[in-house]
């Protein structure tokens, strides 16, 4: 995903969000209402004002590949290959012909990507509706939706390795510098929904959808510990561009669940998911998964 390993990448965006919450009665358990929020988030369009045709630049001398070491190399067809030649794209030395030199991917995306250029926008509804029971036993319907985009200002330029979403898990973050999202989907590996490049490896999406319903019904309810069970249906998917969004081609699942709240040691849960489509890449469907969840919103 990072061509560059030693390089730097600068991020300066701004959000702003629409937040309406009007979940009540038990903020730890809601009974009735909603809430419904969307955020836009922007960097400055650097493109348009800093002159440089990023199209270009593939052709230019300094953004070819080259051995930059101080002593000769053995190319593919076992050539040596002297210090500042020029290679080819099967790995073998074309001189000082840089014309025919291929392109050095790690000089080039530093040069894109010294500053982050992007625009990503987010929405979510969450809605609680009582079935049944009366207060304190209340049978609750939570119904979920949530939608991502994240979208480039020059594709030429082309959308940045940073910021995406990774769909999958138990939703919990792990520590991580590319400013990730991750998005929660029981039933399958943490972050095992995204896209992944021509080597397997993930890069995570620019567009994602997810639709969860969850019954919940409270064991107790009391400040001290507040407990309740649950069972859901989730579904959902990510994408690396509109060319293959199919909103229908979703990967589901279904599971049950518990959820512990002390005012000591906030919320605690632990979901158990099965999967009944297969990870990208595989032809079986994924099966059980358990999940652990700290600190979660309820």
């Amino acid at each position: 995903m990072f061509t560059f390993g030693n390089g730097v990448s600068k991020n300066l965006a701004y959000t702003i969000e629409l937040t309406r919450d009007n979940r009540g009665r038990n903020p730890i358990y809601p009974t009735y209402g909603s809430l419904f929020s969307a955020s836009f988030r922007t960097t400055f369009p650097y493109s348009f004002v800093n002159g440089i045709d990023y199209e270009a630049l593939k052709n230019q001398e300094a953004y070819k590949q080259r051995n930059e070491t101080s002593a000769a190399i053995t190319g593919t067809n076992g050539e040596s290959i002297s210090s500042g030649d020029y290679i080819d794209a099967n790995g073998n030395s074309v001189g000082s012909n840089f014309e025919a030199a291929a392109l050095n991917q790690s000089k080039y995306d530093q040069k894109r990507f010294n500053w982050l250029e992007y625009w990503k926008a987010k929405f979510k509804g969450d809605w609680y509706t009582k079935l049944a029971g009366n207060p304190g036993h209340e049978l609750v319907l939570r119904s979920l939706a949530e939608f991502g985009f994240m979208g480039a200002y020059n594709n030429a330029r082309g959308l940045v390795p940073f910021e995406r979403f990774y769909v999958g898990g138990d939703g919990m973050a792990n520590y991580a510098l590319d400013g990730r999202e991750v998005i929660q989907l029981r039933g399958y590996p943490n972050q095992s929904l995204s896209p992944v490049d021509q080597f397997g490896q993930q890069i995570g999406a620019t567009i994602y959808n997810k639709f969860s319903l969850e019954m919940r019904y409270p064991i107790t309810l009391k400040p001290q510990a507040s407990i309740f069970a649950l069972t859901f249906l989730e579904a959902g998917a990510s994408y690396d561009g509109f060319k293959n969004y199919n909103p229908f081609a979703l990967k589901r699942s279904a599971g049950f669940g518990l959820r512990v709240f002390m005012p000591a040691f906030g919320l605690l849960g632990i979901d158990f998911g099965y999967g009944f489509d297969p990870l990208p890449g595989y032809q079986q469907k994924n099966g059980w998964e358990t999940h652990f969840i700290i600190g979660q919103q309820f």
